[in-house]
C-alpha cells in the first residue's frame, strides 16, 4: 500500500514522501497513529493544503524534544534490582521500567520513546537509547545495581558480577572448612 507521510519516521522516510509499505503496517500502524495518509489524489491534495501546517507542529515538536534533550543527555540514573550472586537479575529492566524512572525524575518520556531492543536483564552500566521525536535522540547510562552502594561502586568503575566482588577478596579465606568447624579435637577426646 502506497502512504502519504505527515512526518519522519526512521528507516522509512521524510514528512510529504510517498513510500509503499506493508499493508498490515499501514492499517494497524501508521494510519490510525495518524503518521500517514493513503497516497491517493484527494490526500496528496488535502496534505498539500496542509502542509504549512504539519511542518510547523513539526517544528515546534522538535524544539520541544531539543529542549529536553539538553537536560537529559548523558546523564545517569540508578536501578536498584534483586539480583544473584553472578549478577543476573531475578526479573528484568524494561522499556516500562526506565519510561517510569524518568516519569519521577521530571521527564516526560513514554516506553515507545525508549529505543531497547532486549530487556536488561545484569547489573552493571548500560547506555539506552531515547527518542523525543523522530530527529532528537538522547543517550542515557542505566546503572543497574543490587543497592545505591553497589552503584556508587560500579560508577566508579569496580566489577560486582562475580562473587569476589560481593564477598571481597577474602571469599578463599571464607571458605576452608577448618573456619567453620573449631571443635572438632573435643570429640575425638570423648571417643
Amino acid at each position: 500500500m502506497e502512504v502519504i507521510l505527515l512526518e519522519r519516521i526512521s528507516r522509512l522516510g521524510q514528512m510529504g514522501d510517498t513510500v509503499k509499505v506493508k499493508d498490515g503496517f499501514a492499517r494497524n500502524f501508521l494510519l490510525p497513529q495518524g503518521k500517514a495518509l493513503r497516497a491517493n489524489e484527494a490526500n496528496k491534495k488535502k496534505f498539500e493544503g496542509q502542509r504549512a501546517q504539519l511542518e510547523a507542529r513539526n517544528l515546534e515538536r522538535k524544539s520541544e524534544a531539543e529542549a529536553v534533550a539538553e537536560k537529559l543527555d548523558s546523564q545517569s540514573f540508578i536501578v536498584v534490582r534483586s539480583a544473584g550472586e553472578t549478577g543476573q537479575l531475578y526479573g528484568s529492566v524494561s522499556t516500562r521500567d526506565i519510561s517510569e524512572l524518568l516519569t519521577e525524575e521530571g521527564f516526560t518520556v513514554g516506553r515507545n520513546q525508549v529505543e531497547l531492543n532486549n530487556p536488561i536483564k545484569a547489573i552493571g552500566l548500560t547506555n539506552v537509547v531515547i527518542a523525543l521525536h523522530p530527529e532528537v535522540e538522547v543517550t542515557i547510562t542505566l546503572n543497574i545495581a543490587r543497592s545505591a552502594d553497589e552503584a556508587e561502586r560500579q560508577a566508579k568503575g569496580e566489577k560486582l558480577d562475580s562473587l569476589e566482588a560481593i564477598y571481597g577478596d577474602d571469599i578463599n579465606e571464607n571458605a576452608r572448612p577448618d573456619a567453620f568447624f573449631d571443635g572438632g579435637d573435643e570429640e575425638d577426646e570423648e571417643a
